[in-house]
């Protein structure tokens, strides 16, 4: 299942249909699956923008980036989140990085118990949104941040938990900042399991944390820790900001390709999202990482089918074997009654018979030893053996049905 997805303007003016007639087709070129879209706090986008997503199987990933001390009212957000749902949204995140002092506008960052006063706003707008059918994402976290993430992130599944909201435990997508910071793919790979010695605002020497691309490692292991289960996670902002070989692999991670060096991405990532300057012009073109990208999954197309078609090349494939010096003629007359009742296409070649369904091979383990029938067998092939042994020969093709 591909997992990718970008983000769009970094404003609300992009929503009219010379915008979607723009950039449609690129996202849809580059396989898109999500579209991460800032939504207006006064009033809905365009329904048609929205529609026209899900249309070309796109999901739109609605961001409210408030405030938490200085947001909409209840009322209207709520009346925001139920018209989206009605056009077939379904995924809203509320807030982004509260775990920041700049976040908040007034005194509220200085108070005790951020954790908690911050659920005492997000539980209800939540809650919100399950009640209109839209699934709500925890706002990602900044990495690091001037409250550390992780431990942010663990006392709000606590408070959460606490407070027995277990709809949303059931619902809910956990959001994250996975950018690369100048690190590898791998950096932080395997979590604090792998990496014990990490702690909040603490540099551990000779350790990888969760300010990388393998946030989702980490989060994992909170989230499984406090709830005993896992929520999907949406990567925000992933890898790099520019152009570059690292957001290809990365791409090719979330398309479910293997990258060499590089720990597959888990299932509890359900889409990840890139910056739209990593891959397409301001004009909505590609920019050339976006056509390399795209060359090479055309490419990985092509091979697929190609291998596909050789591999049903036979339906059923009589082996033989030859000699130095030639073809055993007592072959070629005992499979005559063979090839009228089954008529298989007849040859010598092991490499042929990787292309059948099914192998009925003549000879013994010195002329075809079993590794080579194993290897058949791993290509999917029904493989059967008769040994040659004389004049039971004839007698065994018989009994083949």
């Amino acid at each position: 299942m591909n997992k990718i997805g970008f983000h769009y303007f970094d404003d609300t003016k992009h929503y009219r249909q010379i915008d979607l007639d723009t950039w449609l087709p690129v996202l849809q070129k580059m396989g898109a699956a999500y579209l991460v879209l800032k939504a207006p706090l006064e009033f809905a986008m365009p329904e048609n923008f929205i529609r026209k997503l899900l249309d070309a199987k796109i999901e739109p990933v609605l961001h409210f980036d408030m405030a938490p001390d200085n947001y909409p009212s209840r009322s209207s957000l709520k009346l925001l989140f139920q018209t989206y749902a009605r056009w077939g949204g379904k995924y809203i995140t509320l807030f982004d990085r509260p775990n920041l002092g700049a976040v908040w506008q007034n005194s509220a960052w200085a108070q005790a118990d951020l954790v908690e006063r911050f659920l005492d706003i997000y539980l209800p707008l939540a809650e919100d949104c399950l009640e209109a059918g839209l699934t709500p994402v925890f706002p990602p976290l900044e990495p690091g941040g001037d409250y550390w993430d992780t431990a942010f992130l663990r006392a709000a599944l606590q408070g959460i938990l606490r407070r027995e909201h277990q709809s949303l435990i059931e619902k809910m997508v956990i959001g994250a900042y996975a950018h690369s910071n100048g690190r590898s793919l791998n950096w932080g790979a395997g979590g604090p399991e792998r990496w014990p010695e990490v702690r909040p605002y603490h540099k551990a020497l000779n350790q990888e944390d969760q300010r990388g691309p393998r946030v989702y490692d980490w989060y994992k292991t909170i989230a499984n820790a406090v709830l005993s289960t896992s929520p999907p996670i949406f990567l925000f902002e992933i890898g790099e900001a520019q152009p570059s070989q690292q957001n290809h692999d990365f791409a090719n991670l979330l398309g479910g390709d293997e990258v060499e060096g590089v720990e597959p991405i888990p299932d509890e990532v359900l889409g990840a999202a890139f910056n739209f300057e990593a891959w397409f012009s301001s004009k909505g073109e590609l920019l050339p990482l976006g056509k390399e990208y795209i060359q090479s999954k055309e490419d990985q197309i092509q091979s697929k089918e190609s291998s596909a078609k050789n591999a049903n090349a036979f339906s059923h494939y009589l082996l033989l074997p030859s000699y130095e010096w030639g073809i055993a003629d007592y072959h070629l007359e005992v499979i005559h009654p063979f090839i009228k009742k089954h008529q298989p296409t007849v040859g010598f070649s092991l490499q042929e018979a990787t292309r059948a369904k099914r192998v009925t091979v003549i000879g013994n383990k010195s002329e075809f030893p079993d590794s080579a029938l194993k290897e058949l067998r791993g290509m999917g092939a029904i493989v059967e053996r008769i040994d040659d042994d004389g004049t039971t020969l004839a007698s065994k093709l018989a009994r083949i049905n």
